[in-house]
């Protein structure tokens, strides 16, 4: 395969940007998942016309395509080894917004939030709405089929769809809403072969997002062939548009926090909730609080349920009623009901952070998905938590379950070696068994994260061998080349290959470095790989009740290579050595650090505590190692010491003058790596520690006079 030749030939093609080289190939190796592939390159398109051009130029030369959202999957549908289509650059608008319809039309790459922003002044909201809801994707929530905490009263993103613009594996364009006019040749003969399997061969529960979804093709589900869409992970088609519902939202909310002795209990009760209509009813247990937190009432584990209603006073009655219904003869052990917005906020925080916190035990070592979503009927909640936990104290494995109660769907990060053979061959042999336990209990392998690399071997086990070789013929419909994200739900990779790990250096220590890293063993790979990709750093959010501040950078640009996350990217890829081949001296890594304010935003903000700063001050110690830096470096590094200088001279007023004349300003700016549009900054005419001091002794002599 010639890449060059596929460049050139992309880029006589479409109107997007294309990009091959180190940098942007980097990017794109890894998504929130375990897996890592390395991509041929990116396209980051316009619009269909462009996706329809990639579709061609790849399937000439026999290229995968890879569709991509935010890549916050936690399974690996978001990587490939072809082409990665990049929908957040360019194709992430609100096309139309209907009140009166209650529909949106949207382009794949539009965050959930900006939508949800455009719907609230209406009254309306996007029903499902993931953790990870402030750089999702509307594409990428779609080939999931993502759901998050209000799925109890809103269902799926399935539930919400609408219609779909779609472009098949070679280029056909395609509109699959309800009914069989949008459906590709050759679906509804397949269907109408296989109905008895379709009827029978599904099992019942709210979070079934494991497989195709082929039951909503039955003619007595209308035939809906852009919800069966929903789901498949990009391997039936390339979404380009999608129209899609609103719900209502409520005027006011209200939460109330019950306090259980431990998550089975917890899970127990969530189902005994169910009938009183509340919006949310989420779990987590204690070992998931991080320290210091506070507002939650006493007990080991919790349910968040939240409710709605017209006025606050209503809201809370709701919410109040949960806790009686949670009461009488029942294992609650505390609760809470709690109606201030911002009291709200700060709890939902601390459910929303768990995706990042639960990579850590609480002793530090490190914790991964792998089984983030299984789900079962919430009736066999309970059940399947203790038998889960006998499962994990049978392979000497650790985890704190949490997630959506209410509908049975259970995330939970588990401490596996992924770095050693053992512990990789143990990896194996407990999903295998977990695979059989969730199916035991009527369970979907996948109960929102979709089954991509991390679980679509194990499908057998939930459908059997001929429906999964009837999955097989679907995509053999939709994408006759598999092309389109090939090694996901079809057949699939193995569960533990394409491991991301398994490219970093190995060795005691790994690489020598000169910052302690005493919360990671003084290991810098283990540092890197703090980062999991939850992508918390992508948010563009400003606003004080947030009290986020990560990443300014990204903020600014809007460009993965300037987040915190696509910085733990380049530095993974240093330390591998495969794609970023100059080590140190890589000027890739260089460059999307010389962005990095050394803020210290990603070490409070980032659930995982990456401390992009340190890994910064690290690198430019190694790469500039006998090597002289840039002027800018020793004009602002010892910024310090010429302050210093100015003030002990007293030359303030000098050095102001001077930097107003422009002959001396311009090299001046240069010199220092100052913009030519910025001012030179000014030093006060007294530094404030002369200040302070003559201050201070004012303030002494006026309170002690003599």
């Amino acid at each position: 395969m010639d890449a060059r030749a596929l460049r050139a030939a992309l880029e006589a093609a479409v109107r997007g940007e294309v990009a091959f080289d180190t940098t942007a190939r980097a990017l794109m190796t890894m998504d929130a998942s375990n897996y890592r592939r390395v991509p041929l390159g990116v396209v980051a398109p316009r619009d269909a016309d462009d996706v329809a051009a990639v579709l061609s130029v790849c399937g000439e030369q026999g290229v995968p395509v890879v569709a991509r959202g935010g890549g916050t999957s936690i399974a690996g549908q978001a990587t490939g080894t072809g082409v990665v289509l990049d929908f957040t650059r360019h194709m992430n608008r609100l096309m139309s917004l209907d009140p009166e319809a209650r529909t949106a039309v949207v382009q794949p790459g539009l965050v959930l939030d900006r939508l949800q922003e455009a719907a609230a002044p209406h009254g309306l909201r996007f029903g499902p709405a993931p953790s990870t809801h402030s750089r999702c994707t509307l594409g990428g929530m779609i080939g999931n089929n993502s759901c998050g905490s209000h799925s109890v009263a809103w269902g799926t993103t399935a539930d919400s769809v609408r219609e779909l613009s779609v472009l098949s594996g070679r280029g056909e364009r395609l509109r699959p809403g309800q009914g069989w006019a949008g459906a590709p040749d050759g679906l509804r003969p397949l269907v109408a072969r296989e109905l008895a399997r379709l009827r029978t061969g599904f099992p019942d529960l709210p979070r079934r997002i494991s497989g195709y979804a082929l039951d909503a093709l039955l003619p007595e589900k209308g035939a809906d062939v852009a919800r069966a869409f929903c789901g498949s992970e990009g391997t039936l088609g390339i979404l380009t548009e999608a129209v899609v519902r609103l719900v209502e939202a409520p005027r006011a909310r209200a939460l109330a926090v019950l306090a259980y002795a431990d998550e089975s209990a917890a899970a127990e009760a969530a189902p005994e909730l169910l009938p009183y209509g509340p919006l949310t009813v989420e779990g987590m247990a204690a070992d998931l609080v991080p320290p210091g937190s506070a507002g939650l009432p006493r007990g080991g584990a919790w349910l968040f349920v939240e409710t709605g209603g017209d006025t606050p006073g209503e809201a809370r009655a709701n919410a109040e009623a949960m806790v009686r219904a949670a009461g009488p003869g029942g294992s609650l052990v505390d609760s809470l009901v709690v109606t201030d917005a911002a009291a709200q906020r700060a709890l939902w925080r601390i459910r929303e952070d768990a995706s990042g916190t639960a990579t850590r035990m609480p002793d530090g070592s490190e914790a991964w998905p792998g089984w983030e979503d299984c789900a079962v009927p919430p009736t066999r909640l309970g059940a399947y938590l203790r038998d889960f936990r006998t499962l994990l104290r049978e392979h000497d494995l650790r985890g704190t379950p949490y997630g959506h109660f209410g509908d049975g769907c259970i995330h939970v990060r588990i401490d596996f070696d992924l770095l050693t053979g053992p512990g990789i061959a143990r990896f194996r042999r407990f999903s295998e068994e977990l695979a059989e336990l969730v199916v035991s209990h009527g369970g979907s392998l996948s109960g929102e994260h979709g089954d991509g690399q991390a679980r679509a071997e194990l499908l057998p086990k939930m459908y059997g061998a001929a429906m999964v070789g009837l999955f097989e013929q679907v995509k053999a419909v939709w994408d006759p080349d598999d092309l389109l994200n090939p090694g996901m739900l079809v057949r699939p990779a193995p569960l533990d290959s394409n491991l991301r790990f398994a490219v970093l250096p190995r060795g005691e220590p790994p690489v020598p470095v000169v910052f302690g890293y005493p919360e990671d063993g003084g290991d810098f790979s283990a540092a890197v790989r703090r980062c999991v990709g939850v992508a918390k750093c992508r948010t563009t959010e400003v606003s004080p009740a947030s009290g986020a501040v990560m990443c300014p950078s990204f903020r600014a640009t809007g460009e993965e290579e300037h987040s915190t996350r696509g910085r733990a990217r380049l530095l993974h890829e240093m330390l591998a050595g495969e794609v970023v081949t100059d080590g140190w001296r890589s000027p890739e890594v260089r460059d999307a650090l010389d962005l990095c304010l050394s803020c210290k935003g990603c070490r409070s903000d980032c659930p995982v505590g990456v401390d992009m700063a340190t890994y910064k001050a690290e690198f430019l110690h190694h790469h500039y190692a006998g090597r002289r830096r840039p002027a800018a470096h020793y004009a602002m590094g010892w910024l310090p010491v010429w302050l210093r200088l100015v003030a002990r001279t007293r030359t303030a007023g000098l050095v102001n003058f001077l930097a107003g004349v422009r002959p001396l300003a311009r090299p001046a700016k240069r010199l220092g790596g100052i913009a030519e549009e910025r001012e030179l900054p000014r030093p006060a005419p007294v530094p404030f520690t002369r200040w302070y001091g003559r201050w201070m002794r004012k303030r002494s002599v006026e309170e002690w006079p003599t």
